[in-house]
């Protein structure tokens, strides 16, 4: 009886040890395999040099600024931003009232808004398309054609006509609205003077600010060189429609793209953000502000659920470029290990906002999958800066600025939004996984 009692013990013993051994062989298989996956991110945003642009005119038919009408302009500028504009001394062969390029600079070197009477960066200028008769209301259009550059008329044209300053003939009153833009009133003075005249409808537009350099530092015109894009169609005829088109086609968005966070994690929700939510303070805020990650990035390396966290800069530039003057934009690569049931989530600052942020939309995607998952990506407001025109924004971090605090959910932006409207998020940035 002994003896069977032994043997019962050790088949007990021997079957809980295969049983064992079993269990640990099926964990094994359960493991799920590591694969390498190489995620890439472009900024493939096709830019244009021009933040703002539009046209004015009169209010009669045709729309002429007649001597004691005025017009406005209303427009958005960051610091070092400039208003440039355009219309026909009425009365003449092919004479035009601009600026001297860049424009007019609506911030003093501190950053303080300029107001007041701007008349005397006004200038008159000879298109160079048409010999210039008399000025009057005898000028028989279109002329006799000539073929100069463009030139100031400083008292005198190049016939020996004279004309007061452009300033006693056209005033520019300048009034800042808050929240960084701007009315340029425009009041045809030149009433009862020798160089009465009426005004054309015109065209407007503001240069982009990048790194202390203006994208367009001569928009419409320049002095020196052959008249060009539609400028004559104004400055002999008055007619605006062919230089607004023009200056359409170069208006639109410029920005870069922050450093790229990329966040590895497997059975938790996306660690990056919660739409509807604040910003929960662990380090979203200095990147949709600033474009900095590294304080998010080090917080996500503590949260469980997390497998791995990087921080991608441009090469030789850190932020990714947007496509300028044909050539290709910022470009970023990691590999990753990933294994099933891994999600993968990314986020970037929209670097010329006060807090907008391009992130993985709801809880980010199969990081095993490949092929191009820019779908995945939406356009958010952190909610914590109050915002402005992108790129045309006095408080802007990455245009010398500092946001101006507020405090409420993280949301979707819309498109259009109460500023502009944008392109495609796919015509922004793109994400492949290989």
């Amino acid at each position: 009886m002994d003896q069977l009692r032994k043997i019962k013990s050790i088949s007990l013993v021997a079957l809980l040890a295969f049983a064992l051994t079993a269990c640990k062989k099926d964990n094994n298989n359960n493991v799920a395999p590591v694969q390498a996956n190489t995620i890439t991110v472009e900024n493939v945003l096709q830019s244009q040099p021009l933040v703002e642009s539009g046209t004015f005119q009169g209010t009669g038919s045709p729309a002429l600024i007649l001597p004691g009408q005025s017009t406005t302009i209303t427009f958005s500028a960051a610091k070092g931003e400039a208003l440039s504009f355009a219309t026909m001394y009425g009365a003449s062969n092919d004479l035009f009232f601009a600026p001297s390029n860049p424009g007019i600079l609506v911030y003093d070197n501190n950053g303080t808004p300029i107001e007041g009477d701007v008349s005397s960066q006004i200038k008159l200028w000879d298109n160079g398309t048409r010999v210039n008769q008399k000025p009057g209301t005898t000028v028989n259009h279109p002329g006799v054609a000539e073929t100069k550059n463009i030139s100031e008329v400083a008292g005198t044209d190049a016939q020996g006509n004279t004309y007061l300053a452009a300033s006693k003939l056209v005033k520019a009153m300048l009034k800042y609205n808050g929240n960084s833009t701007f009315t340029l009133t425009l009041q045809n003075t030149s009433g009862g003077t020798a160089n009465e005249t009426p005004l054309s409808p015109g065209v407007w537009s503001v240069s982009y600010i990048v790194g202390g350099n203006l994208l367009a530092p001569n928009p419409l015109y320049t002095s020196g060189q052959p008249t060009a894009n539609g400028l004559t169609n104004i400055a002999e005829a008055g007619d605006n429609s062919a230089l607004s088109t023009y200056v359409k086609s170069i208006t639109g968005i410029f920005t870069p793209l922050s450093p790229i966070l990329v966040v590895v994690y497997n059975g938790i929700d996306n660690p990056i953000y919660k739409s509807g939510a604040l910003d929960a303070g662990k380090g979203l805020t200095p990147l949709a502000q600033k474009g900095n990650a590294d304080t998010l990035a080090t917080y996500l390396k503590t949260v469980k659920g997390v497998k791995a966290v990087y921080v991608l800069p441009a090469p030789t530039t850190n932020v990714l470029l947007p496509q300028i003057g044909g050539k290709q934009g910022g470009v970023v690569s990691q590999q990753l290990n990933v294994s099933t049931g891994d999600r993968l989530a990314i986020a970037t600052m929209y670097g010329f906002s006060n807090d907008w942020f391009f992130a993985s939309a709801d809880n980010g995607v199969d990081a095993t999958q490949k092929g191009d998952i820019s779908g995945s990506i939406k356009l958010f407001d952190d909610g914590t800066a109050i915002n402005q025109f992108p790129g045309a924004g006095l408080t802007q971090f990455n245009l010398a600025g500092t946001p101006l605090k507020e405090s409420v959910p993280i949301t979707a932006v819309p498109n259009p939004n109460a500023f502009t409207t944008l392109p495609a998020i796919t015509g922004i940035i793109k994400i492949t996984l290989k």
